[in-house]
């Protein structure tokens, strides 16, 4: 079964959505551990909740991002990870722990990439008057939200829709989206081949 490790910065939303996943047999996997930069973050309280292993890796306690990052990837190690799953993690991975985990970092973004990247996907697309946004489910390079994209799904902007509303919309979506990527690579189905990903039946 494949061992998976998440990286969460907050809520941890779309953990419980993975957790709740595996925990009905949708997902054949198991999450090895859950590690945040943050000690408040409340992605570890559900990770006790569930009994799974957590890890607060504070930026602040290491001289660089590179000592930093080699604490997450020796804890990672501990734990035999073989998917990074990525779910509201704020912070910027280096090119060397990118390399590390090569196509095995996985991330989810609140619009249709390569539309409207970066820390504020949603509001921008609904500040630009994009009438159609989304979901993008990806694999993390070196770039920011550029990787190549396993999966999307298209979320219409209403007239009536508050900004709150189309978060809602959209934290929704990127429930189910996630869960439907992860099954793809859980069941070996995905095969890269340059920027595009490849999905058999």
């Amino acid at each position: 079964m494949l061992k998976i490790a998440v990286l969460a910065s907050g809520n941890g939303s779309n953990l419980q959505a993975i957790i709740d996943a595996i925990e009905s047999g949708l997902l054949k996997a198991e999450i090895a551990c859950v590690v945040s930069d943050k000690s408040q973050a409340f992605a570890l309280e559900r990770a006790r909740k569930h009994n799974l292993p957590d890890y607060c890796v504070p930026p602040k306690s290491y001289q660089d991002r590179g000592t930093h990052e080699k604490a997450i990837c020796d804890i990672f190690e501990k734990h035999a990870v073989r998917l990074v799953v990525l779910a509201g993690y704020m912070r910027i991975l280096t090119p060397d722990f990118i390399k590390a985990y090569h196509n095995k970092i996985v991330n989810i973004h609140p619009a249709l990439l390569p539309s409207f990247p970066g820390a504020h996907g949603i509001r921008d697309a609904y500040e630009y008057g994009a009438k159609v946004t989304g979901v993008t489910v990806h694999f993390v390079d070196e770039g920011v939200d550029s990787g190549p994209i396993i999966a999307q799904v298209p979320v219409v902007i209403e007239e009536k829709d508050s900004m709150e509303i189309l978060e809602a919309k959209i934290h929704t979506e990127e429930h189910k989206l996630y869960i439907r990527a992860l099954q793809l690579i859980t069941e070996n189905r995905i095969r890269i081949s340059g920027r595009k990903v490849h999905i058999t039946p």
